[in-house]
């Protein structure tokens, strides 16, 4: 079996890193190489942009939120209704009651499932755009201020001196901020 069959993703990976920390550090010994890191999740945790999109999305779902926990009510509601009522109720009744109440769990538990569905699509999309957005500012800051490379995920440890996170939410604050006026 020849050497690169065996490698796996993980190691294909390590190896990448590996040679590209070989590339920076040949390339530093010849010129000043300028880098750059960002802590992606804490961008997408604290940028205002995050912040509203949230806010988006909770104004947009409250409305069929309060409907589910309306029919959870309802189905509440009818189980007590039920179980007060059994010992009047003829066999009939209680039968036809707990169809009732059957019907109402499905019902509810299919529309929860859409509602997750949905919910979770909408979530997905809003991310989408601010991870683009994201990229889009790390993307010019980098250009505007000649940083060789600027590195997120698989980072060990990055130094104050090259960690630029701060840059990016002050970017997206600023584009924030413009935007909303």
């Amino acid at each position: 079996m020849g050497y690169a069959k065996q490698l796996r993703p993980g190691r294909l990976a390590r190896a990448g890193l590996v040679l590209v920390a070989a590339m920076v550090a040949a390339q530093a010994a010849s010129a000043e190489v300028k880098v750059g890191f960002v802590n992606v999740a804490k961008v997408l945790e604290l940028a205002p942009q995050a912040e509203a999109a949230r806010t988006r999305i909770e104004k947009e779902f409250a409305p069929r939120d309060r409907e589910l926990l309306q029919q959870q009510k309802d189905v509440r509601s009818l189980e007590d209704r039920l179980v007060k009522n059994a010992a009047v109720l003829s066999e009939a009744e209680r039968q036809r009651n707990e169809t009732d109440i059957r019907a109402s769990k499905r019902e509810l538990r299919r529309a929860q499932d859409e509602f997750r569905e949905d919910l979770n699509l909408r979530r997905s999309q809003e991310l989408s755009k601010l991870q683009q957005t994201v990229t889009e500012v790390i993307q010019t800051l980098a250009k505007t201020e000649k940083y060789d490379l600027v590195v997120s995920d698989g980072v060990i440890f990055a130094g104050k001196r090259v960690d630029i996170t701060d840059k990016i939410l002050e970017r997206l604050r600023a584009d924030f901020k413009s935007s909303s006026q």
